[in-house]
């Protein structure tokens, strides 16, 4: 779903994921009898993806749109060291992690819920940053933002603690800094079921507790 989706980003076509598989967040329940008739009745929802714009240690320069989140990540078997800042503020000056999430409020329950970010309404009109295994500040929970926000990240020690960037599924290794806002030019329309939107998708999420496993 998610490479349809950006393949297609320029069109104004309505979009409607069926599920084949397991989980399928964007996705409509598969029904045989139902299907004709969910489409008619359908809710539609627009959203707009993130955008990176990377720099790589070797001067090069790449970019890629994110529906869900764009991660940065180690490459190797030191934490990243790293900073953050929207526009010229600091969010964090020095994060020691494994690495850190940039999320939609689409993409708010895929990674960013399993590191345990925020889950975002869609409505919100905010992005959530979420840092993966912080070990230094330990305690550091991320930020919400707003989606007007430019998010600067910055690798702090280029030659020893090389890291990536990912948006969505598409990766640039060794990156120097990386650059994200969200791309409102581009508008995807995605239609759901009429008794299973986005929204109330979204809501459950927020109100699902926890599966204890012993």
């Amino acid at each position: 779903m998610l490479n349809v989706l950006k393949k297609n980003k320029d069109s104004c076509n309505v979009f409607y994921g069926i599920n084949s598989g397991n989980y399928g967040f964007l996705m409509n329940k598969f029904s045989i009898n139902k299907t004709l008739k969910n489409l008619k009745k359908g809710k539609k929802f627009i959203i707009s993806p993130l955008e990176m714009f990377v720099k790589r240690k070797d001067g090069l320069t790449k970019s890629a749109i994110a529906i869900n989140e764009v991660s940065i990540l180690r490459q190797s078997r030191q934490a990243a060291t790293i900073s953050i800042r929207n526009g010229t503020k600091y969010i964090i000056r020095k994060l020691v992690a494994d690495g850190v999430l940039v999320s939609t409020p689409a993409g708010s329950t895929a990674y960013n819920l399993s590191v345990h970010g925020p889950i975002l309404n869609l409505d919100s009109k905010k992005l959530s940053i979420s840092p993966i295994s912080p070990f230094r500040p330990r305690r550091w929970k991320g930020k919400v933002i707003s989606e007007n926000s430019v998010i600067r990240i910055k690798n702090l020690d280029l030659s020893k603690r090389p890291i990536s960037a990912t948006a969505d599924n598409y990766q640039v290794k060794n990156i120097k800094e990386v650059i994200i806002k969200i791309k409102k030019k581009i508008k995807i329309n995605l239609l759901y079921d009429s008794n299973n939107s986005l929204q109330k998708k979204i809501k459950l999420e927020q109100s699902r507790k926890e599966t204890s496993y012993k």
